[in-house]
């Protein structure tokens, strides 16, 4: 059997529209499957989507309750056998360096039940994750994939938040991150964003002020004046002041941006961080949810020359950290009811044994039991980070 290389290598050779069709001819020649499907995560993190189904769900399945979604979650291959077909489906976590993409379906025959074996399945996880890294190289030229994950039309905001971010999830020794935004297809102000280096994790949390294009084009502008920053190789408060300049500089003072901005020495633990106005930040550590006490300082661009200052904390091995936006807080029931920090708390407690990339989604649905029905106020964010610390750091 030639070795997963190959594949990798036609992958890489063929158009960015055709590589699902590329990978279906090379595993039913290798594996005589009956069936490849390529299922994507929706915005919503709720229904995993065909490529090629767009705004319909006439072929997408739930990621909770179905087969699919079990080896999504649990993002290992998960083994179906229908007797009666005489077949066993084989479905893979489609993941690059912890993204969760979506998922690969392979049908394949089996007249006895007996599964394939340990080196068919070792080559179709490999085939799933060379397909993984070239879906995240063809969005650059189609957008045969971006398509695929609508399950409903975005709204304008909504295309260029999502535009905006890094990804849901990643994963690394020392951290593991996941996060969410709400309502997915009509999300305006809030946004994330990281970026890690050999010894350093820089992450911010935005709240942009405002409603539809007006939220998304302050947050778009602020977060690339911290990527600006940020790239220019600026300490942290120059990041943030920079960053301010820029809003100032376009709005005077009549629109701003919350943020929190982190700098995570990854061999200590050590954390640099300025509150500008931000979302909350909430740890978990030995079972106890607590907040994160620090000086609020003035949001992004609401004064000029607004001098920011540090401040420090340390995370420790096991902790686990939540970034919430006000629209958490602000979530009002049926009757007019708050969001409460007693029931985010014991959302989070809930949450305790879920991977960080499951934690936003369960977060933000125990909000939605709050809201009930009606129509959503305000946009929300959850980010969840894991602390596992530098392997070997003492």
């Amino acid at each position: 059997m030639d070795r997963p290389s190959a594949v990798e290598r036609l992958l890489r050779e063929a158009v960015p529209h055709r590589i699902v069709e590329v990978l279906r001819t090379q595993i039913e020649q290798r594996h005589q499957a009956q069936g490849v499907e390529l299922l994507l995560s929706d915005y919503a993190t709720s229904r995993l989507q065909p490529v090629g189904d767009m705004y319909h769900s006439g072929g997408s399945v739930p990621v909770h309750g179905s087969d699919a979604g079990r080896a999504f979650g649990a993002q290992a291959p998960h083994c179906v056998h229908d007797p009666k077909a005489s077949t066993t489906t084989v479905h893979l976590p489609v993941t690059v360096r912890g993204d969760r993409l979506g998922v690969l379906r392979v049908t394949l025959p089996d007249s006895e039940g007996a599964g394939p074996g340990s080196d068919a399945l070792e080559d179709l996880a490999a085939c799933a994750q060379a397909l993984a890294h070239e879906v995240v190289v063809a969005e650059r030229d189609t957008d045969l994939f971006l398509q695929a994950r609508r399950a409903e039309r975005l709204t304008l905001a909504a295309e260029m938040q999502w535009q905006l971010l890094p990804g849901r999830s990643c994963v690394r020794d020392e951290y593991s991150i996941g996060a969410q935004l709400q309502p997915a297809y009509a999300i305006h102000g809030d946004s994330f964003d990281w970026s890690a280096s050999a010894d350093e994790l820089v992450l911010t949390v935005n709240n942009g002020m405002g409603e539809g294009i007006d939220a998304a084009l302050l947050t778009n502008l602020a977060v690339n004046a911290l990527r600006n920053a940020r790239r220019a190789g600026l300490e942290l408060a120059d990041q943030a002041y920079l960053a301010d300049q820029a809003v100032f500089g376009q709005h005077h003072g009549s629109r701003h941006l919350a943020a929190l901005l982190l700098r995570f020495h990854l061999p200590t633990g050590n954390v640099e961080i300025i509150d500008a106005g931000s979302p909350r930040i909430w740890r978990l550590r030995a079972g106890v949810v607590e907040a994160v006490e620090l000086e609020a300082q003035m949001p992004l661009g609401m004064f000029q020359d607004t001098v920011y200052t540090v401040q420090d904390f340390t995370v420790e091995p096991g902790d686990r950290l939540f970034f919430v936006s006000d629209g958490v807080y602000d979530a009002l029931s049926p009757a007019g009811e708050k969001y409460s920090v007693r029931a985010l708390a014991r959302a989070i407690t809930e949450t305790r044994l879920l991977p960080a990339s499951q934690v936003p989604r369960a977060v933000l649905e125990s909000l939605l039991g709050h809201q009930g029905s009606g129509p959503v106020v305000d946009d929300a964010l959850v980010l969840c980070l894991d602390w596992h610390g530098r392997p070997g750091a003492g």
